[in-house]
């Protein structure tokens, strides 16, 4: 029964997504000092305090609900910019160089296919 757990919690998808939840925490600290630190005091700067937390219609009290909104839209919009743009160029030139590659490679075996072929 031990062993059968053992082998559970060290197979590699486990331990892939153990590490995995690791970093992401790790990640949402950065993310989350982004947008407290830097974004959102830029966005104070620009448009006055963006706190909408005493904000209240009738005893609905409905600000923090719109921080929560803003917060989602500014952490949404740097994770695109900051990480899913640069990842998708860096996928698409990696993608780019390895066609390349391929096609430097077919051409050296259809020379070499062109060569067998005029020698008898």
């Amino acid at each position: 029964m031990l062993k059968g757990l053992r082998d559970f919690l060290m197979r590699g998808n486990v331990m892939d997504l153990a590490v995995a939840v690791i970093v992401g925490a790790a990640f949402n600290q950065v993310v989350n000092s982004l947008v407290a630190d830097v974004l959102t005091p830029i966005l104070g700067a620009l448009g006055g305090i963006p706190d909408f937390s005493a904000l209240k219609i009738g005893p609905v009290a409905i600000g923090r609900f719109i921080n929560a909104v803003l917060n989602f839209l500014i952490v949404g919009t740097a994770i695109y910019f900051m990480v899913v743009v640069p990842m998708n160029k860096l996928s698409q030139l990696i993608k780019e160089q390895k066609s390349t590659e391929e096609t430097r490679l077919l051409r050296e075996i259809l020379e070499e296919l062109r060569r067998g072929r005029k020698s008898p």
